[in-house]
């Protein structure tokens, strides 16, 4: 016998699948990592006015560091710094933000089909921003009016959704369910009310195109907070990956016998789904499906172990929504898709796949 075969037969199998896991999720740890680097350069100059890569990276090198001499024009610059960072990084936010969310919630809820704004969450944000629309609610904020307006809207739909799943004492998973489909549909419905009461035709169109998700509205102040409260999201859903949220995943039975408390969990997910759902909303709207694709796409390629699948799945979500920005903003020039019809163009038929193979495997 020679010496690789000795090897592997001292090896037990389960400890080489466990090295091939971990080689192949590092593998993708990597690929992605450097994915979202190369897409964050490319993404930034593609638009009406396209500027290559090489002197996008001067632009991006030469705020940041300092390096190198301004040899472009100042249209570029103001082009490449101003308008289309910012929003490259706003979608990066967002859409690691969506996607790190759906993994928390479809452990939460034991419900491969949960999305994010199952919750309630993005109805409450809804409303609110709808009110300062249409109302002029928060007008005092000045520019930061929509934004804390959905952002309070959000936070009162969780608490809602809370209040409401605690009604029996416990919160369990088909309690969160069900509160925050009620909760969804009634903040949907008041939403509607109020886009019906308002007499502005524009500011009807407005809230419209806000609901269906966009990322126009960003500025250098947006992505910062969003990436800010993004990054602390995935690093306090990491905190529960491992045996938590795996154990969660299976059942509350399984989550006991290893000494965890399953309510107590779902309060402190749910809190933090809420805050991350909410500060997305608040600044790119309703943004649907990422958080039900991304997390499948991500268990397939990793495994179902949450300590990868979160990261893994945080950077495919900034990846899918910036391409999806890109098509938005460049298709119909100079008019822009909402970015939500985008997502739900790829979401709709990844999910009727998913309902087939559930079909198929149950039979």
């Amino acid at each position: 016998m020679s010496t690789t075969q000795e090897r592997s037969a001292a090896v037990p199998r389960d400890d080489l699948g466990v090295r091939a896991r971990g080689r192949r999720s590092a593998w993708w740890l990597a690929g992605l990592s450097l994915g979202l680097l190369l897409t964050l350069v490319v993404a930034v100059g593609i638009g009406a006015v396209t500027v290559p890569a090489s002197t996008t990276s001067r632009i991006i090198g030469h705020h940041l560091f300092g390096i190198g001499e301004m040899t472009w024009s100042p249209a570029r610059d103001g082009i490449i710094w101003d308008v289309r960072l910012p929003r490259v990084l706003l979608g990066a936010g967002v859409g690691a933000g969506l996607a790190v969310s759906g993994v928390a919630l479809q452990a939460m809820v034991r419900n491969v089909l949960a999305d994010p704004y199952l919750l309630g969450v993005s109805s409450g944000a809804s409303s609110g921003a709808a009110a300062a629309i249409l109302f002029g609610v928060g007008a005092g904020l000045g520019q930061h009016a929509l934004p804390a307006s959905a952002f309070a809207g959000a936070l009162l739909a969780s608490l809602l959704v809370l209040v409401v799943a605690r009604s029996g004492g416990r919160v369990t998973s088909i309690r969160l369910l069900l509160a925050g489909v009620a909760v969804g549909y009634a903040l949907y419905a008041l939403t509607s009310f109020l886009i019906f009461a308002a007499d502005s035709a524009e500011g009807s169109r407005s809230v419209l195109f806000w609901l269906l998700g966009s990322l126009g509205l960003a500025s250098w102040s947006a992505p910062l907070v969003i990436v800010g409260v993004v990054v602390i999201a995935t690093v306090l859903a990491l905190t529960h990956a491992g045996r938590r949220l795996d154990a969660l995943a299976i059942g509350d039975e399984t989550a006991q016998t290893l000494g965890l408390a399953p309510d107590a969990l779902r309060v402190r997910l749910l809190v933090l789904v809420s805050l991350c759902i909410g500060v997305v909303v608040s600044a790119a709207g309703s943004i649907g499906f990422v958080g039900l694709v991304v997390p499948h796409l991500a268990r397939r390629a990793v495994g179902s172990s949450h300590r990868v699948v979160v990261p893994v799945a945080a950077l495919m979500g900034a990846i899918l929504l910036i391409w999806a920005d890109v098509v938005a903003r460049t298709l119909l020039q100079p008019q822009e898709i909402p970015i939500g019809i985008l997502t739900s163009l790829v979401g709709a038929p990844f999910l009727l796949v998913l309902i087939r193979r559930m079909h198929v495997s149950s039979t």
